[in-house]
């Protein structure tokens, strides 16, 4: 089992940058698919990116592509996204998730993900 906790969440300006973190712990990290997901109020959770376990392959959503990256480090047990070029659209809160894989799987699916993280809030202003 895999503890997660994000951070790193806050108020940007449109067009700006953050980072968010997701330290894991409580189980082999490198076991683990990792994806964000986020969630904007009244609407449903959906699907941000998703990263292999060794790093070496990233998904992400199309609203997204070109914006966020998704950088992994297993030595330090956490997952990062680097969201560059922030929208008002972009405001939400940010779940991280694990996915025990046996390869190098990603996944795109919510159900897929079992363990998750309390979330951190994205506030975008104009």
């Amino acid at each position: 089992q895999v503890q997660l906790v994000e951070s790193g969440g806050g108020l940007v300006q449109a067009g700006g940058s953050l980072r968010l973190s997701c330290a894991a712990s409580g189980s082999t990290f490198s076991d683990y698919t990792m994806a964000w997901f986020r969630q904007a109020p009244g609407k449903e959770r959906e699907f941000v990116s998703a990263i292999t376990r060794s790093g070496n392959n990233a998904r992400y959503a199309d609203s997204v592509k070109g914006r966020f990256t998704m950088p992994r480090d297993n030595a330090k047990n956490a997952v990062f996204l680097q969201m560059n070029n922030l929208k008002l659209t972009d405001a939400a809160t940010y779940y991280c998730a694990a996915a025990l894989s046996f390869g190098e799987d990603v996944f795109l699916a919510e159900a897929t993900y079992d363990y998750w993280g309390q979330g951190t809030q994205v506030t975008v202003s104009s």
